[in-house]
This record gives structure tokens, sequence and C-alpha cells, in this order.
């Protein structure tokens, strides 16, 4: 995740458990528990395990950085309009939904998990 991102967070969910968490950033200096950084997209996916999966969360710079390499993206399809200054960035033809999982939530708002596949050959498991 980006540093804006993770800046975003409740504190109270800092670190996401039961993972790693690796914080992109600039800032050579920037520091959090529970957080790895590094500055780079290259240099976070050498910190990822091999063989496993790599979940990217945002921002939209980095989302921008890992579209082209990834093979699978799972989106949260929320069915309802919000005011925001920040955007994913729109999947390509080459990118063709595979399954779709409606829920709704505690409060009555319903969203949908999508999955999509890329079909190119410059994917890879990221």
């Amino acid at each position: 995740m980006g540093r804006k991102t993770w800046d975003s967070l409740p504190p109270k969910f800092r670190p996401l458990p039961g993972r790693l968490n690796i914080v992109i950033t600039r800032q050579s200096e920037w520091q959090a528990a529970g957080a790895q950084r590094a500055g780079s997209l290259d240099e976070a996916l050498r910190h990822c395990p091999a063989g496993g999966d790599a979940w990217i969360i945002g921002g939209a710079e980095i989302y921008a950085q890992t579209l082209p390499l990834a093979s699978t993206a799972v989106v949260t399809d929320i069915e309802a309009s919000f005011e925001g200054d920040a955007f994913a960035p729109q999947f390509g033809p080459d990118w063709v939904e595979t399954g779709r999982e409606r829920h709704l939530s505690a409060t009555g708002l319903a969203f949908s998990f999508v999955t999509y596949q890329h079909h190119s050959p410059h994917a890879q498991e990221i």
C-alpha cells in the first residue's frame, strides 16, 4: 500500500492483522510500527514471500503501477455513489470478469466482490 493509504487507516487497524504490511513511500526516513517501508514497487515486491499472493490496497498511484503486472484483481463494487478525490484506474479490454459474489452489509448497503482475470503476456503473479 502507499503511505497515504496507510495514513488513512484508523490507528486501531494499523498494521492490518495477519499479513505483512509493506508501505511504499519516497520518504526515506518514514517508519511505523508493524509496517515495512519500501522506496519503490520493485523493492516492495522483493519483500513479498516467493510463491505467495500480494494484495494491493491502494492508493491510486500504486494501483496504476501494479495493474499492468497483475494476473488477477479482486474489486469491491459498492452499489452506491460517494464523493472522492482519488480513483482506481479503469480496466482495459484485456481484463475479463470471472466471478461476482453479492453481499449486503449490516447497515443494508449492497456490495459485490468482483474477480477479474488479466489476459496479457505481461501479467504475472504479484
